[in-house]
């Protein structure tokens, strides 16, 4: 799981240009981060990619009210509401954004090219059909930051019981490097405008649980020495890893959610 997914930051800056929040550029901007370009192809009267200004437009002229972002993973359609096909494209890309009030949504390709030193990236967003029906298995906000509050807990007392690297130093150094990027000089908002102080709060908790959870994974076998333990370590980080992707999705459809009621 990205810590911060592309289809996050789609849902978090297009929903403050739904409002009236930001203008047009500048949402596309911060959409595009450090990417080199993004582009969306299957746009509804168009007949090439387009970009992201563009994109957004024509979605708002179409009647879309707002972003939801969906994080699926195997046997867990998280944020989806069909069809088969968007389901299937979205549970390849891990990541996917649907739209409030019209049937679309957007599927993020990556592309890398260049030296390992200097990646080039563009990213295709594939704007498909979606069936409009309640997301699959996106709690409140409050639900989300109660189950927060249990899978850091958790998370820490798993990765020490499995004597693993991110359980200690490592981890910590991870996590005071991922706060200084996203709050250092230069480092652009949590989330975006018009969020309530609650999904911040949520999606910055949720974002250093899936640091943890990133790193047990890339930290190679740790203590789990057999086939059978590194199952188990599987095993343990899965609820943490869901819960974690969970409190992701409400705390970025936290500002649809808010204007929906």
């Amino acid at each position: 799981m990205r810590v911060e997914p592309r289809s996050g930051r789609l849902t978090a800056w297009g929903n403050a240009l739904f409002a009236g929040l930001v203008p047009p550029d500048d949402a596309a901007s911060e959409i595009v981060g450090e990417d080199a370009v993004h582009r969306v192809t299957g746009l509804p009267g168009e007949p090439g990619p387009v970009g992201l200004t563009l994109a957004l437009g024509r979605l708002r002229a179409l009647g879309a009210r707002g972003l939801r972002l969906a994080l699926p993973a195997p046997g867990h359609p998280l944020g989806l509401s069909g069809p088969p096909e968007f389901n299937a494209a979205a549970l390849d890309a891990e990541e996917a954004v649907v739209a409030v009030g019209v049937p679309y949504g957007l599927v993020p390709e990556v592309f890398e090219a260049g030296p390992a030193a200097d990646v080039h990236v563009e990213v295709e967003w594939r704007c498909l059909p979606v069936r409009e029906a309640p997301p699959a298995d996106v709690p409140s906000l409050g639900e989300a930051e109660r189950e927060l509050a249990e899978a850091m807990r958790e998370a820490t007392a798993v990765l020490s019981r499995l004597d693993l690297a991110a359980s200690g130093p490592v981890a910590e150094a991870a996590i005071e490097a991922y706060r200084a990027r996203v709050h250092g000089a230069g480092a652009t908002e949590v989330l975006a405008p018009g969020y309530p102080p609650r999904a911040v709060r949520v999606v910055e908790l949720g974002r250093r649980i899936a640091v943890l959870v990133s790193l047990a994974y890339e930290s190679g076998h740790g203590a789990a020495v057999s086939a059978g333990e590194m199952a188990a370590r599987a095993e343990a980080l899965r609820p943490v890893e869901r819960t974690a992707r969970r409190a992701l999705v409400a705390a970025y459809n936290g500002m649809v959610e808010e204007r929906e009621r």
